[in-house]
């Protein structure tokens, strides 16, 4: 069998046996910017859109924010941010020689977004997959996050191009999958686990979105989109529940208003809880 030449160009063997290239894999890992001390990244996930992702992502960083703990949002949905709206942040990001500064939102919540760095934030974003996996470096790489206990990253939906480029350039300690109640939840569900999965990334557990609706006369809870099934495919993944989040219009409000700094989440305290266990 002929033997297989080595992939470093550095290295004079023909075989790649013993060679250091082939016992330290490539790492695609990009470097921190070096203002910035980040503990834990958190990822927040989702296998389809339209299941208020970017609202877990913001609730979980207003209730980490309010137990003392520094926390950022890095908004990585470059085609359809929103966590800036939702804050009310409005205006450009501050730069200088030395890097990007994230905007404070009112509970001091540091945000990155391509929104802040967008002279008019209603314009789309028509930039193909390379150019977005760019920015999300960027984000990483260029920003002035500081001292950080917890940088949440609000990815866009699905398994594409960014999702894959912050879990092989950013080292994220895991995800929180976001899901809804309905029938194609387990097919959903499972291909964001098996792309972390994939990339050996851990799955901290399940959101469940839009979970129930409180009737405001009698208080009896309604299945408005079917009846749930997270505790199911949560058994057969082997991953908690980190919450089941009621529908809730007064929140919905809160985020058209750019008041989502005083939203306080009691849904989602299990969540909390297993991301202050992260060591």
């Amino acid at each position: 069998m002929a033997e297989k030449s080595c992939s470093n160009t550095s290295c004079g063997r023909s075989s790649c046996e013993g060679c250091p290239s082939a016992q330290q894999p490539q790492s695609f890992l990009e470097e921190l910017n070096v203002y910035s001390e980040i503990k834990h990244v958190i990822g927040v996930v989702s296998g389809k859109g339209g299941v208020g992702k970017s609202m877990v992502t913001a609730s979980l960083a207003n209730l980490l924010a309010a137990r003392g703990y520094r926390v950022g949002i890095m908004d990585a949905d470059i085609t359809g941010p929103s966590i800036p709206r939702m804050y009310g942040l409005t205006g450009m990001a501050g730069a200088d020689e030395e890097g990007m500064y994230p905007v404070l939102a009112e509970n001091d919540v540091k945000i990155m977004s391509i929104n802040l760095l967008m002279p008019d934030p209603e314009a789309p974003v028509i930039w193909r997959g390379p150019v977005l996996a760019g920015v999300v470096k960027q984000f990483w790489k260029d920003v002035i996050w500081g001292e950080l206990d917890y940088l949440l990253v609000d990815l866009p939906p699905g398994t594409g191009d960014v999702p894959l480029t912050v879990f092989q350039s950013i080292p994220v300690d895991g995800i929180v999958i976001v899901t809804s109640p309905q029938e194609l939840v387990e097919l959903i569900v499972k291909k964001a686990y098996n792309m972390a999965a994939t990339m050996n990334i851990p799955v901290l557990g399940l959101v469940e979105n839009y979970s129930y609706l409180v009737c405001p006369d009698c208080g009896k809870e309604i299945s408005v989109f079917g009846k749930s099934r997270i505790d199911e495919v949560s058994q057969k993944m082997n991953v908690p529940v980190l919450g089941r989040i009621p529908i809730e219009p007064e929140i919905a409000q809160r985020a058209d208003e750019g008041a989502f700094a005083q939203v306080m989440s009691p849904h989602l305290e299990a969540a909390l809880e297993a991301l202050r266990a992260l060591k």
